[in-house]
């Protein structure tokens, strides 16, 4: 089988454009994954277009590792349903030193917060119960009950104790409670619980 020089690689030339061992090129040859033919002499020879079609699956790989790695980093979106404003700028300080990327929203009622959440759909709502307008219980309800907001997790962030929330009619839903001074490190455990679901 005669090609011209340009049509053909030699084992090192082909190791070296893919980036492998030599071994794993002749491994490769003999598997057929690369077509080559030997030499009267004795050397190896790799046809060029089978080199150049692997290094575009290659290629393809890398693209798709670099494109799922992007989708992975993707901000994880929250929205905060809090009127008092102590609270709210804990939320912000503390959003602001974490290193998890966040699109965070804040919202002061029910209200405006089920409005907004049915625009943004986010991954996580944290909210507050007793509110103006809306009340927290109010606004969850409506949440659970709307199917595009299923994938969003729930967070209750009150001050009211378990009985105090089951007296006014309870939560709605699987809905994690935390307690008012809200613990930071629990919260952000959690987001980080999220984006890994959302990741696997």
């Amino acid at each position: 089988m005669r090609l011209k020089t340009k049509d053909y690689f030699s084992t090192s030339e082909a190791a070296q454009l893919l980036d492998v061992a030599v071994s794993t090129i002749q491994l490769w040859t003999n598997e057929g994954l690369l077509k080559a033919w030997t030499t009267a002499g004795g050397h190896r020879r790799i046809v060029k277009s089978s080199v150049e079609a692997l290094l575009e699956k290659q290629q393809e790989s890398i693209r798709r590792e670099k494109d799922d790695k992007q989708n992975r980093q993707q901000p994880i979106s929250i929205v905060v349903v809090e009127d008092n404003e102590q609270e709210i700028m804990l939320y912000q300080q503390q959003f602001a030193i974490s290193d998890i990327k966040m699109d965070v929203h804040i919202y002061k009622d029910g209200y405006a917060g089920l409005m907004n959440i049915g625009r943004i759909l986010p991954d996580i709502i944290i909210s507050d119960l007793m509110m103006p307008n809306m009340n927290g219980f109010e606004m969850l309800k409506a949440i659970n009950d709307n199917p595009e907001l299923q994938h969003s997790k729930l967070i209750v962030v009150s001050a009211l104790t378990d009985d105090e929330i089951k007296n006014r009619g309870g939560l709605p839903g699987d809905i994690i409670t935390l307690r008012k001074p809200l613990p930071f490190n629990v919260l952000e455990n959690l987001i980080r619980e999220v984006i890994r679901a959302n990741t696997a």
